[in-house]
């Protein structure tokens, strides 16, 4: 399986961040986190400090298979004024590969214009970033390559969906009962 690139950057959402990322490891799926910033410390919204796998100009994107924004405030401001994450996110698009974003994060896809006449979903108040979107209350939604979802509440049922896409649903159910999600 291609690697999953999980984008980190200061101010990120912890929960939806590492909910993902170790979901996707139960999966046995490849997750490589990725600090925008110029070390590999990135420090969260609430003040914890991660250590990423490593820093956004040493990734080879082209062998991914998706790329996962956390929301979180000011994260998904710096996601989307980091110019080179906007290209490779329009790469990804263009070459149809999978686009996660999750809280306040799909605003970086409604900036692009990638959310034009699809559905999307994202955390209450930033409805007016997803430009073109046909915006939803749904936890978590996918329309073709594009999954969106709300926020913290919906982190788990988000990496499950994920694992649902990329590997398939028995594993996501197996998983999900193995974690106890009701």
């Amino acid at each position: 399986m291609q690697p999953i690139y999980v984008q980190l950057a200061d101010g990120f959402e912890e929960i939806e961040a590492l909910t993902v990322v170790d979901v996707l490891r139960r999966a046995k799926l490849q997750v490589i986190t990725v600090s925008i910033g110029s070390t590999l410390q990135v420090t969260g919204s609430h003040q914890i400090s991660v250590v990423a796998d490593t820093l956004f100009k040493d990734v080879d994107f082209s062998v991914g298979s998706m790329i996962v924004l956390p929301g979180g405030m000011p994260g998904a401001k710096n996601l989307n004024e980091h110019a080179g994450l906007r290209t490779v996110i329009l790469e990804y698009a263009t070459k149809g590969k999978y686009l996660a974003a999750i809280c306040a994060a799909p605003l970086v896809l409604g900036s692009l214009g990638l959310l034009k006449g699809k559905k999307a979903v994202c955390y209450p108040g930033f409805e007016s970033t997803l430009e073109g979107a046909q915006v939803t209350l749904d936890g978590c939604i996918v329309d073709h390559k594009i999954i969106t979802a709300r926020g913290v509440g919906a982190a788990l049922t988000f990496a499950l969906e994920l694992v649902k896409i990329l590997v398939g649903i028995e594993l996501a159910e197996k998983l999900k009962k193995e974690m106890l999600v009701e």
